[in-house]
């Protein structure tokens, strides 16, 4: 597991019962961090590959089977999670938000809860 996936989750300080919301999930390597660190909290995870939607659920399939966890295939643009709210929103090498970052924290505000937190982080893969 890449060490800075582990740095990553465990700089969002994590707590049992958050609500976290992923942007671009890939494998799913960090929904395994994520989803170990939940009691009564969920986690959402959002990618535009259906392959990586289904590696990502494959992984993490005792957390999608206890509820803990829930895959979505869409893009950030064409996400629709109605009223939910997060208290912690992350992104890991997502282009948007490098690219054009007003639009990308813009669509994600509408899941922020009050006093939730946006975690961002890019660099190009090796």
């Amino acid at each position: 597991m890449p060490d800075r996936i582990e740095s990553f989750v465990a700089a969002m300080g994590i707590r049992p019962t958050d609500r976290v919301l992923e942007i671009g999930c890939g494998h799913g390597v960090a929904a395994t961090l994520v989803c170990q660190q939940l009691g009564t909290g969920r986690y959402v995870a959002v990618d535009r590959s259906p392959k990586m939607i289904a590696a990502a659920e494959k992984r993490n399939r005792p957390f999608v089977e206890a509820g803990v966890a829930r895959f979505v295939h869409a893009s950030l643009e064409q996400l629709d999670l109605g009223g939910e709210r997060f208290d912690k929103v992350f992104a890991m090498r997502v282009r948007l938000f490098h690219d054009q970052p007003e639009q990308a924290c813009k669509l994600v505000q509408r899941w922020l809860a009050a006093n939730g937190a946006l975690f961002v982080e890019y660099d190009e893969p090796a």
